[in-house]
């Protein structure tokens, strides 16, 4: 009844605020709520305080002792929801399917697919020498076994 409570207190927040989305949410058996959100502009400490204070205001610690975590999705964190991958155009990733992996940029994200893009140097057809080829790759959401944004400095 507790999860129901704190579910129901979560989708509301999330509804008055649509540019956030969940990426994780569990309660631990000492009443340990974590919730990982991400947002469509990214998110900023006080979104995290919006959905903190949305879900702690509305329980009795009287009632229900509990511990509350609200964080976003660390930059590390693997992409798991279809919106981060629109968020991430134009960047990075280390993507692997069950039989392959691939890095380059991201520069397609639809409904059903991504698109990567890199460039790799090949032999030339005629002659001598190599030549810089765009490669690219459309992968389907459900081939994606994991998928990471690339950090570069």
């Amino acid at each position: 009844m507790f999860k129901t409570t704190v579910e129901n207190l979560l989708e509301a927040a999330l509804k008055d605020r649509p540019d956030l989305f969940l990426i994780d949410f569990s309660i631990q058996g000492d009443n340990q709520i974590k919730v990982v959100i991400d947002g469509d502009n990214g998110v900023l400490v006080e979104d995290c305080i919006f959905i903190s204070r949305a879900i702690e205001h509305n329980l009795d610690r009287e009632e229900q002792d509990f511990s509350l975590d609200v964080m976003s999705a660390g930059a590390t964190s693997p992409l798991v929801n279809k919106r981060q991958y629109k968020r991430h155009l134009n960047r990075a990733l280390k993507v692997k399917t069950a039989s392959d992996k691939f890095e380059g940029t991201l520069v397609n994200a639809t409904d059903e697919s991504i698109t990567l893009q890199w460039k790799v140097r090949e032999p030339k057809p005629i002659g001598k020498g190599k030549v810089t080829v765009i490669k690219e790759a459309n992968i389907a959401y459900e081939d994606i076994v994991e998928a990471k944004v690339m950090i570069k400095f």
